[in-house]
């Protein structure tokens, strides 16, 4: 329970299930005062608080676990080495991955319960196949599609079939007082939003140059190349503006070199995606080339593609041109489905 209201309500429905339900709080900060209070995280002290009310008003019993220095191993350190080897990684998706369905689900498991229950906006079908929520602005299968087959077994998601409004309505129909609390937005471990100033402390000034990839001439400078990611474009301060007086768009980083590479809009389009360490979670590996659609950023657009799979990972060939196409983060594989889309699996990409 992280103390939003979908976690609540996801609560909610386990218990009138008839499920024997416990609710489990994670605390996640090395030092909980560093979180501060009204962040739209999802790990405050306040969201503890708002917690352990909404269990007190279900009857059930609520735990905290201290899960900060696995947090801290398997999301926090990633994210900070992924920035600084160039790549975007998803902190949620590695939190899915390594937290929520791994550790606490391994624990719970110890403990004698059969599943873990959460909030997340995704469903289950009978098939047990993973499916996107029937909320698509408020989807969540993206970032739970690095799950494997045997957690998806162990999981449960209610509020797939139930628009976010439906879930407001319900929560205050239910007396839970976090029914207008505000979704989370922020990365819940930089409590300030600032990521560029988190990575700075951590990775310190790295002086280095931006350059246009058409000329080659050096048109800025930067303190760090992990501030930046592929197809962004505030924040680049360039010294000379384009020839043609056009914007520029970050088209690729390279550590090696501690380079910023920027040039036009259209240098960012890419019709091939490369992927790695692919987990399938709607069947066995494919052996034969797939016609799917995939989405390449937690809100991204999906795109028409073939997926071509190799003992290597996956090479997605794209339908239409996508840009902003950034290695570190997840490439998602859908199936279309009358009853939802189904997830078939994912990769990580690297080109």
């Amino acid at each position: 329970m992280s103390g939003g209201v979908d976690s609540a309500v996801a609560a909610a429905r386990a218990v009138e299930a008839g499920h024997d339900v416990t609710g489990v709080h994670l605390a996640l900060a090395r030092n909980p005062q560093t979180y501060r209070t009204g962040a739209r995280g999802c790990c405050t002290l306040e969201d503890s608080r708002d917690a352990r009310r909404a269990a007190d008003v279900l009857g059930i019993p609520f735990y905290v676990w201290d899960m900060a220095d696995r947090f801290h191993a398997d999301v926090v350190d990633d994210f900070v080495a992924e920035y600084a080897a160039g790549r975007t990684p998803n902190p949620c998706l590695r939190c899915n991955e390594k937290i929520k369905f791994a550790a606490v689900l391994d624990r719970a498991v110890a403990l004698g319960f059969d599943a873990v229950v959460t909030g997340h906006h995704a469903r289950l079908g009978p098939d047990g196949l993973l499916r996107r929520s029937v909320d698509v602005a408020k989807d969540q299968s993206y970032v739970l599609a690095v799950l494997t087959r045997e957690q998806l077994d162990r999981s449960m998601f209610p509020l797939g079939d139930s628009t976010k409004a439906q879930v407001r309505a319900e929560a205050a129909r239910r007396g839970l007082a976090v029914a207008d609390k505000p979704d989370s937005h922020d990365i819940c471990f930089i409590a300030d939003g600032d990521t560029r100033g988190f990575l700075a402390d951590r990775l310190g000034e790295t002086p280095g140059d931006v350059v246009d990839a058409l000329t080659g001439a050096v048109v800025g400078s930067h303190s760090g190349a992990y501030a930046y990611t592929v197809g962004q474009r505030r924040g680049l301060h360039l010294d000379r503006p384009a020839p043609d007086g056009r914007p520029r768009y970050v088209l690729s980083i390279t550590p090696k070199t501690n380079t910023v590479t920027v040039g036009p809009a259209e240098a960012l389009e890419v019709t091939e995606v490369s992927a790695e360490r692919p987990v399938w979670t709607g069947g066995p590996r494919p052996d034969h080339l797939v016609e799917c659609e995939v989405q390449l950023r937690a809100h991204g657009d999906v795109t028409p593609a073939t997926v071509t799979v190799d003992a290597h990972g996956l090479r997605a060939t794209l339908r239409r041109p996508v840009r902003g196409v950034a290695a570190g983060q997840a490439i998602v594989a859908y199936r279309p489905d009358p009853a939802g889309d189904v997830v078939l699996g994912s990769a990580t990409i690297t080109v």
